[in-house]
């Protein structure tokens, strides 16, 4: 009984090492997908011109550190190279660009004589 057990033991290190193809993810693995997760979308908010208590908002799910810090990236690096915001395109209830059917006031964009 002995002579299988020993090598049982001696084996048990390498068959575990395998977990991996299981599709295991390790803690570690899952806090850094994480964090990069939150630092693209706290960085993508900034690059919107989203205030960061909207970014937390609308991502609730999100790590809150990570998208302060992905926020505060960006912003440092839109004033270094003087980036200025991007209006998102697609309509949303969130969005800052003005909605499609307001109308100008009258009178703006009119220019009087020439």
């Amino acid at each position: 009984m002995r002579r299988f057990v020993i090598p049982l033991l001696i084996s048990a290190p390498l068959w575990l090492s395998g977990c991996d193809m299981l599709g295991i993810e390790a803690a570690s693995a899952v806090a850094a997908r994480k964090e990069a997760e939150g630092k693209a979308v706290g960085g993508a908010c900034r690059h919107a011109g989203r205030a960061i208590e909207d970014c937390y908002g609308l991502n609730r799910k999100a790590d809150k550190a990570a998208v302060f810090a992905g926020w505060r990236e960006m912003n440092d690096y839109m004033r270094e190279n003087k980036i200025e915001t991007v209006l998102p395109q697609a309509g949303g209830a969130t969005d800052v660009a003005a909605k499609p059917d307001e109308k100008p006031a009258k009178g703006a964009g009119e220019h009087k004589g020439s």
